[in-house]
């Protein structure tokens, strides 16, 4: 009954009822009436609000302004029957508006070493948010309820970053459910391995730092909650666990791969004195990352040299790629291929080749 009443309401908030006159009409005087039976009823006239808007006069009679005001309430029923078509188009979508990145805190799950910061690819990404006048791709929020108009990233730390350095709002969607920390730390990590610019020391240290904090008891645990391998687990900590002063040898912990993770712990379980003894003559050296594993494995000249890629596309060849042991990438074009092949065939090729070069290890 409330409801109906409440709808009626609705529907009739903006329609005039007549206005009495100002002073009472004087009628002539009749002659008394005779005095009504006593169990007579007195006589209803029933009235409809008068139907207005629409340009025209308001019907006069009783049938017409009953007519009038049923073709309104149909009205605004066929009306919000098409505002409920609108709004079913847009279920489950997030709210998205440009933010202040000064509101949003990095989660506590970030998994960006401050490198990844200072990177030739950090500064493109950032010089295509300012040419654009910001992000195009909205990054991902959840309220912080304990600081109300305050934020916790999901995912997109650079994107973020890149717009708090350059002062200038960050498009995000904003999660409005319930999100608890498995299910953030589980977000931030599919939407990283699917964009696939995660190092694996990024990763590792993200996957160590749910297992520290009991947010995943285990490492099986960890990668059923992940939906990944649990060999994709196993190598992305061995990254992470590597000693610090091994990590410090490499310009920075992002060009350690999992291959070279796994070549240094192989070599630790033999020796690991004598690695560490050949760690200190490497500080600081700023080598190239194959030259770095090269002299921690003290190895033979030559080690880095190992696989061939051809780089081609629909079966021409542009060039080679060279994949040493130690996991460092040369692509080699000679001039021909470099200067007059299509410059979309050429990118096809190399990206092509370096995929290739992945799926090796």
């Amino acid at each position: 009954m409330s409801s109906t009443r409440k709808r009626l309401e609705a529907l009739t908030a903006n329609l005039s009822l007549p206005q009495a006159p100002a002073q009472p009409m004087e009628l002539p005087k009749a002659a008394p009436a005779e005095e009504p039976a006593p169990h007579a009823a007195a006589s209803v006239e029933t009235r409809f609000p008068p139907a207005v808007g629409g340009g025209g006069h308001a019907p006069r009679t009783g049938p017409g302004q009953m007519l009038a005001f049923r073709g309104q309430i149909q009205q605004v029923e066929g009306e919000m029957a098409t505002l409920r078509e609108k709004l079913r188009q847009y279920e489950g979508s997030l709210p998205t508006r440009k933010m202040d990145p000064a509101t949003i805190r990095p989660s506590r799950w970030a998994n960006r070493h401050e490198s990844s910061f200072k990177t030739s690819e950090f500064a493109g990404l950032k010089a295509d948010i300012e040419h654009a006048g910001g992000n195009v791709q909205p990054i991902l929020v959840r309220p912080l309820k304990e600081e109300p108009g305050q934020f916790e990233l999901v995912f997109g730390h650079r994107r973020h970053r890149a717009s708090l350095e350059l002062g200038m709002p960050v498009l995000a969607s904003i999660w409005v459910d319930e999100l608890g920390d498995s299910a953030l730390f589980a977000a931030m990590d599919r939407e990283n391995r699917e964009r696939a610019d995660l190092s694996p020391y990024e990763q590792g240290v993200m996957y160590q730092r749910a297992l520290e904090e009991q947010l995943f008891p285990t490492q099986r645990q960890l990668a059923e909650g992940l939906g990944v391998s649990h060999t994709w687990v196993r190598k992305a900590l061995m990254v992470a666990q590597l000693p610090s002063a091994v990590v410090e040898c490499f310009r920075t912990p992002l060009e350690i791969s999992f291959r070279h993770a796994e070549q240094l712990n192989a070599a630790m379980a033999l020796d690991r004195r004598g690695l560490l003894k050949r760690v200190e003559k490497l500080r600081g050296q700023s080598l190239s990352p194959a030259l770095t594993l090269a002299r921690l494995l003290d190895a033979p000249p030559g080690f880095e040299r190992s696989e061939r890629i051809e780089v081609q596309a629909d079966g021409q060849k542009f060039g080679t790629l060279v994949r040493s042991k130690a996991g460092e990438v040369t692509i080699t074009l000679p001039p021909s291929a470099a200067i007059g092949a299509p410059v979309d065939a050429l990118e096809s090729a190399i990206a092509d080749a370096i995929r290739r070069a992945r799926s090796l290890g």
